[in-house]
This record gives structure tokens, C-alpha cells and sequence, in this order.
């Protein structure tokens, strides 16, 4: 006889969410190590005294954390999933009978008061405080890299700079991304702002002016780099800076990590690899004169010189700062960039218009050789490169495109859903918090 489901209804049920939620869930794993106490004392500042209880900030947090760890990018799906999953639940407080916020009240919260403090670096850091505190950084080693990531902009809603402020001005009110653009365009034009004027951008978005237009991946496309800072022991994520996608910002954001990791976490590496975009002079001058070990290749233009002799042609005196040519001929220093760090020998007219191998040095007039001024810090680090540990220190660096392969693959993170540079670190913040959990939980004993 075949049966039959009948749906019967009962008056009482005997349920605990807790005993739904197996003991390896993921959730469970990474519950006990998270510490919501300082966070609550940072947060106690941003709420009145008086009035109606609020949302529980600690129930957003961990809600928002859920959103990051399973790939939950939609509010509005993060909201309904929260509500029917019992492992969401349990991990959130909410037991059976708990409210989870609606969808209008979870993103005026997270828009609102959270963007007010730096809520998001806090949770970041705390994680990796407990990261230090079981031993999983060895601060030792370390690399940096960037990835990008789309904005959340349509690439065909843009325009020159000044089109778009035109466009602006038209209108009653602008969006929050656009108004904090240009506030800091305001504070840029004042007579007391440090620091040169930059060059404005070919392209500006319509609705997220901080993003920038980016060739980097494909098509070009409005997008933010989010900056990673690795200890390469365990693969631990100790800082994430969110820039817009400019090359030139690497660097800037990678001095702002080690400065604030240092500050916050004692994290003071000895060596650290990255890519040859990281290769300028100034910044490997900069790094050893903190005592780190720059385990990256020189950017260097030495050869480029359409087939006539280059620098190593040469000789340098370092006493006299001249170069002595083939042919023995003295080539003072003529010329200094401080803009650019580089200084310029050369010989008279005269004296290279009657050299008897001119044609291989060079078409023009007279034969022009460029030092950089932080020459011998470059030269530091190419002779670098022929020891061992150069070599582990570019194995280790792979850690950090495995740790930007799984953002974009598990974590779903391909294209921003926040607006300005704050959206972005805020996105970048929670993404890299996810990530050093996940790693966490695969080290600690169960």
C-alpha cells in the first residue's frame, strides 16, 4: 500500500535551535572566536542615551558576516536567508522566535550610523588580534599585492571632469558618494592643503566619481583596488587599504598598511616580496631604510636605448658623481629632476661631435646618461636576487593571489555593491575579516 504524507499539526513542539547545528558547522567553529565586547564600547558613542532601543549593532555584524563568508551579496536575499536558515540563526542570536531587521532598516543602519565609524576596521583588527594571539603571524615575512574589483558604476555613464560637474549642478540633490566627492575636492582647493595637486582623471563616473577608469582587466570599466598586506607564514591577512584602481596608489597604500600594522599589531616584517610594479627607486630606498628586505624586482629602463650602447657602457664615480665614457672622456653631472629623482650627465658638443664611435652611442648631438637618485638602494636589491632567499620569499607571494583567487571565486566578490572609496573599504574590510576566520578555523584544533 502506498503511503501517504499527511501535514499534522501540533499544539506543542520540543525544539532547540541548538541542537540543529551540527558541532563542525562553520559557523559554530568561528562563533567562539569572534569578541564583540570592545566593539560595543567603539560603537556606544554613535547612540543616544534616550529613545527607542535600536538594532542590536552586534546582530548586524554578524548578519553582515554570514553575507561575506557564504558569498551573499544581495541585502535584501542576506535578510531573507538569515530568516529561514537555522544555522544563520543560531550564529546571529536570534533563535526561532527572534526579528531580523527588514531590508530597509538593515541598510539604513549599515549606510547610516555604521559609516560614521570605523566599525568594519575594528572588526578586521580583532580578528587579527586573535590570529597573533594563537601564533598563526610570524612576522617575519610578508608580502603585498592588489586586485581590482568593479565598481558599482555603469561605464557608459561617464564624461570628462568638468562635463560631470556641470551635470551635477543641474541637479537639486546628489547621492552620498557623489556629496563626498566633492567635499574633498572642497577641502582640496583650500590654500592650507598639503601635498602637490594632482592631475585630474581622463574620465569621471556619473554616480561614483572616486572609482577610477581602469584598462587593467579587459574592457575599461570604472573600478577600486583593494590592497592586501600577508604575513606568508599561514597566509594571514594583517591589513587591506582600498584605493581607487590607479597604479600609482600600490605603493602609497602599501606604506599606509606597514605604517598602521606596525602601530597596531607590532608587525614589522624583515622581508617582503612583491611584484615589479612595487620596483621604483623611492620605495626601495624607503623600505630599507626601515630595515625591510625588498624581495621584488627593480623596475628597470637601463637596456632601452634602440641599440646603442647603455649605461653599463659606462663607468660611474662615485667620488667625483661623473661617468667616464668609452672612449675616456669625463661626463659631469649636468642636470638634476627632483621631481622625478634622476640626474643627468653628459659631455660637451664638441667633445662627443669628434668621438670616433658616436654613431653606436647615440643620434643626438651629444650622449646623455640618467643615475637615479636612489641608484644605490636599487642596485642593493638586484644584488638580492641571485639568493635563496629571494627565491622563497617569490614562492610565498603566491599566497596572496591564492588569497585574491578565492575573494573573487567564493567569496563572489567580482563587483562592488557599495558606492565611494568609504563602500569600498568597507566591502574590502569584511571580505579580508571572512578570509582570516575561514584560514583560522582550518588551523585551530576543533
Amino acid at each position: 500500500m502506498m503511503g501517504r504524507l499527511e501535514a499534522q499539526e501540533n499544539l506543542f513542539y520540543r525544539f532547540r535551535i541548538e541542537d540543529h547545528v551540527p558541532q563542525d558547522h562553520l559557523l559554530r567553529r568561528i562563533d567562539w572566536l569572534l569578541d564583540f565586547d570592545g566593539i560595543r564600547a567603539d560603537l556606544a558613542e554613535l547612540y543616544s542615551h534616550t529613545g527607542r532601543p535600536s538594532v542590536d549593532p552586534e546582530l548586524m555584524l554578524r548578519m553582515l558576516l554570514v553575507g561575506y563568508l557564504y558569498g551573499i551579496r544581495s541585502e535584501r536575499r542576506l535578510v531573507e536567508e538569515v530568516h529561514l536558515n537555522l544555522a544563520y540563526r543560531w550564529f546571529c542570536k536570534l533563535g526561532l522566535e527572534g526579528r531580523v531587521p527588514d531590508r530597509s532598516t538593515f541598510s539604513k543602519n549599515r549606510h547610516g550610523r555604521f559609516a560614521d565609524g570605523d566599525i568594519m576596521r575594528r572588526l578586521f583588527e580583532s580578528v587579527v588580534e586573535k590570529c597573533v594571539g594563537f601564533g598563526f603571524v610570524g612576522g617575519t615575512d610578508a608580502a603585498v599585492d592588489g586586485s581590482t574589483i568593479e565598481a558599482d558604476a555603469n561605464r557608459d555613464r561617464k564624461d570628462a571632469p568638468h562635463e560631470i560637474e556641470k551635470l551635477w549642478s543641474r541637479k537639486e540633490q546628489v547621492q552620498r558618494p557623489v556629496a563626498e566627492y566633492l567635499a574633498k575636492l572642497a577641502d582640496a582647493d583650500q590654500p592650507t592643503s598639503p601635498g602637490p595637486k594632482k592631475k585630474p582623471p581622463k574620465y569621471l563616473s556619473e554616480t561614483d566619481p572616486e572609482a577610477a577608469w581602469s584598462l587593467k582587466e579587459g574592457p575599461g570599466r570604472f573600478s577600486y583596488e583593494t590592497n592586501y598586506l600577508v604575513d606568508t607564514d599561514h597566509g594571514i591577512i594583517m591589513d587591506v587599504e582600498a584605493t581607487p584602481a590607479r597604479l600609482s596608489q600600490e605603493i602609497i597604500a602599501t606604506k599606509t598598511m606597514l605604517e598602521r600594522s606596525a602601530k597596531r599589531h607590532d608587525f614589522q616584517p624583515d622581508r617582503i616580496a612583491a611584484d615589479g610594479s612595487y620596483g621604483t627607486g623611492p620605495f626601495l630606498a624607503w623600505l630599507l631604510k626601515r630595515n625591510v628586505t625588498p624581495h621584488i624586482p627593480v623596475l628597470d629602463r637601463k637596456h632601452q636605448t634602440n641599440g646603442k650602447y647603455d649605461i653599463s657602457h659606462f663607468q660611474y664615480d662615485a667620488e667625483r658623481d661623473s661617468f667616464t665614457c668609452l672612449e675616456g672622456h669625463e661626463m659631469p653631472l649636468r642636470r638634476i629632476k627632483k621631481a622625478d629623482r634622476i640626474k643627468s650627465y653628459f659631455a660637451s658638443k664638441e667633445t662627443c661631435g669628434e668621438c670616433p664611435i658616436r654613431k653606436a652611442c647615440t643620434d643626438a648631438p651629444f650622449r646623455t646618461v640618467t643615475r637615479h637618485m636612489d641608484e644605490e638602494a636599487r642596485q642593493t636589491v638586484r644584488d638580492l636576487k641571485h639568493t635563496w632567499q629571494y627565491d622563497e620569499s617569490r614562492r610565498r607571494r603566491k599566497r596572496v593571489e591564492m588569497l585574491f583567487a578565492h575573494l573573487k571565486r567564493h567569496l563572489g566578490l567580482r563587483r562592488l555593491r557599495l558606492r565611494g572609496l568609504k563602500g569600498a573599504n568597507e566591502e574590502f574590510l569584511l571580505a579580508a575579516t571572512a578570509q582570516n576566520l575561514k584560514r583560522m578555523v582550518k588551523m585551530v584544533p576543533g
